[in-house]
């Protein structure tokens, strides 16, 4: 999509959503979709063992999507099918330090939406500002804090983010794995890492995660009355950067080799939602 065709307002972006659903549903020969999950950093090799898939492209053959530039990221989307479900996963996403606006940053979300998907799961890798949170643990999101000072509505969208990720959904995780914590997710625009300071400020404002995505999708997402769940994996140790500088290599590992336990675990969730 060229620069001078972003769109600027809500009815824009859904517009622009709409015709990437309907190019969606034709090349995988659906009426509809029943769920979508973006992947995060790392997330990958979820779809190894999520369920079976029929078909597979680049976004960039959807109208509006960019290519991801984030290492962890690919720019594929499948249309897979877990149980009866019929679910399209976009195996990456782009970001607002990659130069995308907030439209931009949700246009997955929205197509996939667009297309019927009624359950929508977010994924991402995220700092753990809790000491009981260890690097390698799923998390399911409760609520989030928006740092990014950024929104992908325009105009009097006064939509109603009291239960943003759908206790619902959260509900089924915990009965799949009792075991899951559940935690405040904090989204920032980066890329750079926080400052000691600053992740004692996030801990103190009640942040348990720090990343750099799934806010603003799950805001697009709610406003087209969508049912939300989030899901972040610990992919480093945000409390220990005060005395360890980050390692990006290292916490993208965390996540990749975790990625299949995490497509078994996604499988039962939606099997059952």
């Amino acid at each position: 999509m060229e620069r001078e065709q972003r769109p600027e307002t809500t009815a824009e972006a859904k517009e622009l959503a709409s015709g990437s659903a309907r190019e969606l549903l034709s090349r995988a020969g659906a009426d509809s979709f029943d769920a979508l999950m973006v992947l995060g950093s790392g997330w990958a090799g979820a779809v190894d063992t999520l369920g079976s898939y029929d078909i597979e492209l680049d976004v960039a053959e959807l109208p509006g999507f960019h290519v991801p530039t984030a290492r962890g990221h690919s720019p594929k989307v499948r249309s897979m099918w877990v149980g009866e479900k019929r679910v399209a996963v976009f195996m990456g996403r782009v970001h607002l330090y990659e130069g995308y606006d907030p439209m931009e940053v949700t246009h997955a979300v929205r197509t996939g939406v667009a297309a019927g998907a009624a359950t929508v799961v977010l994924t991402g890798s995220a700092g753990s500002l809790r000491t009981d949170f260890a690097p390698g643990q799923p998390v399911v999101i409760r609520d989030h804090i928006n740092l990014t000072a950024r929104s992908p509505l325009t105009g009097p969208s006064f939509v109603d983010l009291t239960e943003a990720y759908s206790p619902r959904l959260r509900q089924v995780v915990h009965e799949v794995d009792a075991s899951l914590a559940e935690g405040v997710y904090v989204s920032t625009v980066g890329p750079q890492m926080q400052t000691p300071s600053e992740l004692k400020v996030l801990h103190q404002a009640g942040a348990d995660l720090v990343g750099r995505s799934i806010a603003l999708e799950a805001i697009a997402a709610v406003e087209m009355e969508a049912e939300v769940l989030g899901l972040a994996i610990i992919s480093n140790d945000a409390v220990g950067a005060v005395f360890e500088p980050f390692e990006a290599e290292r916490a993208l590992d965390v996540v990749t080799q975790r990625a299949r336990r995490l497509g078994e675990l996604l499988n039962r969730v939606l099997d059952q939602a």
